[in-house]
């Protein structure tokens, strides 16, 4: 007999959570061997821990993991894929935009011999502004990241136990871990949904945290940003040398003389904020090997709560 977890990253959720379980609990919960829910509280300041906790009281298959702080989505799934103890693993959205139903598809695929199963959005209902940004990431990522990313992306995944300790081991920080999914490499399965729009509580993924999303996946995945501040290098020196025998030629051949100082400090300003900027992408590279030279874990856990029992 097959488990499967379920892993809930959990941040300022407490108006979802309980609807969250009813819905797996009418939808799928009945229909599965065996299973687990890891709800993971990443540093949530409102009740998100308590309400966790009494679902877990209804159901002695529930787990509640708290993390010491606020680490981050990726860290807190990761924090449930380490604990979590199924033979294999599903991660699920706690904002209801995604149907619960998907979850028994996808483990049916696993089922199948898939060791990676991918939810992908086919349709989206969030706004035009939402759709336009989300798109372009994932234009991105396929051009110069992996073109094996989707074209509508996703977040919900599932992974066979394999595959998790391949993940467990790599033990990066200021990553992507849906790359990390593409980058082990077993052929993933793809399934399509429909992605509601958000109804109920305020989402928590904000401006910055998707900014940092794009320089991680640039900076942990490819070679982009360097090959493109030796290409600006090249032309830069192609064009001053151009520049060079232009101005030379034209005075010794009609003898107008050296002047511009406007333009020459237009040039000059412009080539320090090329500078700066390229000393901005090697300071990025430089911060994440300091980082990763601490050996810091990407995740502290707090507090376990689960009902002890043997594994069937």
């Amino acid at each position: 007999m097959s488990r499967i977890s379920i892993i809930v990253p959990v941040y300022y959720n407490a108006d979802t959570l309980m609807l969250l379980y009813e819905d797996m609990k009418d939808k799928i919960l009945g229909q599965l061997e065996d299973y687990e829910i890891v709800f993971v509280d990443d540093g949530s300041g409102d009740d998100s821990w308590k309400i966790m906790n009494s679902i877990r009281e209804r159901d002695r298959n529930v787990k509640c993991v708290r993390l010491s702080r606020n680490f981050g989505e990726h860290s807190a799934i990761l924090a449930g894929l380490s604990v979590c103890t199924g033979d294999c693993a599903v991660t699920k959205q706690a904002d209801l935009q995604e149907d619960s139903a998907l979850i028994l598809d996808m483990y049916n695929e696993w089922k199948c011999g898939n060791k990676v199963v991918i939810a992908v959005r086919k349709e989206r209902d969030d706004s035009r502004v939402k759709k336009f940004f989300a798109n372009m990431y994932y234009a991105i990522v396929r051009k110069f990241i992996d073109k094996n990313m989707p074209v509508g992306g996703f977040d919900c995944y599932l992974l066979d136990r394999q595959v998790i300790k391949v993940l467990l081991m790599l033990d990066e920080k200021n990553s992507a871990l849906t790359l990390q999914v593409l980058w082990v490499g077993f052929r993933p399965k793809l399934i399509y949904f429909h992605r509601k729009d958000r109804e109920i509580g305020e989402s928590r993924w904000t401006l910055s945290k998707k900014i940092k999303l794009v320089v991680d996946s640039m900076m942990s995945f490819s070679y982009f940003p360097v090959r493109f501040m030796s290409a600006v290098g090249v032309i830069f020196s192609i064009i001053a040398f151009i520049w060079i025998l232009a101005v030379i030629i034209e005075r010794i051949a009609v003898g107008t003389p050296i002047a511009g100082w406007a333009s020459l400090m237009c040039l000059v300003l412009f080539s320090a904020g090329i500078i700066m900027l390229m000393l901005g992408i090697l300071g990025e590279y430089i911060w994440r090997a300091l980082d990763a030279s601490r050996n810091r874990p990407p995740f502290l856990i707090e507090t376990i709560n689960e009902d002890k029992k043997e594994d069937k």
